[in-house]
C-alpha cells in the first residue's frame, strides 16, 4: 500500500529513542522528510545514525532542544517554521506512590507530557490548515483510559491528551487536516527495559519473572500477554500520519493489546 508520505514533511518531538525513534523511522521509510528532536547532541546524533542505517535513502534532520518548554519549542519553531505532519511524543513517566506527589511532580508531568502538544500542534496545525492538508498525532498511552495506581500523574497527562486532541481535531474540522491520539499499551523501549532490567536485578529474579508478574499484577486484562514492540506501535502511528488515514480524525487509535477492557 502505498501511503502517501513521499514528499511530505514531518517533525517527531522526543524521537531518538522508544516509540518516537519507531515513528521517525517507519516515517523515513514511506518518502518523508523528518525532523527528529531531542535534548542532546549525542542523543541526536545516535537517531539519526539508526535511521540513515534502517533506511538507506533516509532524508532526516535533528535538532537539539527541551521541546517540554517554551523556549525549547520555540527553538523547533525558528529552525523549522512548518511542516506537514507532527507526531506529539514527547513524554515523561516514573512511578510514584500517589500520596508521594508532590505539586511539582505534578506540574512538571503536565508541562511536558501535555503542554508540549499544545505548543507543537498550536504552531503547527494553522499552516496545515491554510494548506489544506495535515496530520497530527498525539502518542497518548491505554493508561489514559486504564488510570495506572502506580503513577496516576502520567495516567492524568494521557488523559488530557485526548481531551486535546479530540479538541483540536473539532478546530480543524473540514480543513483537510486530521488529529488523532495514538494509545500504545506495554512496550518495549530502551528505557522501559533498562527499568526492568534494574528491578529484576534489585529483586534477585529475572526479566522474565519480572514481565510475568507486571501482566498478572498490573495489566491482567492484556489480551497478547505480552510486551508490544516499538515498530508495532508505530506502524499504526505512520498509518495516522498517512493519505490512507484521510477518513479518521478526532479518534483515540489503540495498540495496546488488548489492555484496556472495552470495546469503544
Amino acid at each position: 500500500m502505498d501511503l502517501g508520505l513521499a514528499g511530505k514533511h514531518a517533525l517527531v518531538t522526543g524521537s531518538t529513542a522508544g516509540i518516537g525513534l519507531a515513528i521517525a523511522k517507519g516515517l523515513a521509510s514511506e518518502g518523508a522528510s523528518v525532523v527528529v528532536t531531542g535534548r542532546s547532541q549525542a542523543t541526536v546524533d545516535a537517531a539519526l545514525t539508526r535511521i540513515k542505517e534502517a533506511v538507506a535513502d533516509a532524508k532526516v534532520t535533528g535538532i537539539v532542544a527541551d521541546g517540554g518548554t517554551a523556549a525549547g519549542a520555540k527553538a523547533v519553531f525558528d529552525k523549522v517554521p512548518e511542516v506537514d505532519i507532527l507526531v506529539n511524543n514527547l513524554g515523561i513517566y516514573g512511578r510514584n506512590p500517589a500520596f508521594e506527589i508532590d505539586d511539582g511532580e505534578w506540574q512538571r508531568f503536565f508541562e511536558v507530557n501535555v503542554m508540549s502538544g499544545v505548543r507543537f500542534t498550536r504552531h503547527y496545525a494553522p499552516g496545515m490548515a491554510k494548506r489544506g492538508w495535515g496530520r497530527v498525532v498525539f502518542v497518548s498511552s491505554e493508561s489514559a483510559l486504564n488510570i495506572p495506581k502506580e503513577m496516576i500523574h502520567y495516567g492524568m497527562t494521557k488523559t488530557a491528551q485526548l481531551a486535546i486532541s479530540r479538541g483540536f481535531a473539532m478546530e480543524l474540522a473540514g480543513t483537510g487536516v486530521t488529529v488523532n491520539a495514538l494509545l500504545p499499551g506495554p512496550t518495549h523501549t530502551e528505557n522501559t527495559d533498562r527499568l526492568r532490567a534494574e528491578r529484576a536485578k534489585a529483586a534477585g529474579i529475572t526479566v522474565a519473572e519480572i514481565e510475568a508478574a507486571f501482566f498478572r499484577d498490573f495489566r491482567p486484562t492484556s489480551l497478547l500477554r505480552r510486551f508490544t514492540s516499538a515498530d508495532e506501535v508505530a506502524a499504526l502511528g505512520v498509518y495516522l500520519c498517512s493519505e490512507a488515514a484521510s477518513g479518521t480524525s478526532g479518534a483515540a487509535m489503540r495498540v495496546d493489546g488488548g489492555v484496556v477492557n472495552q470495546i469503544m
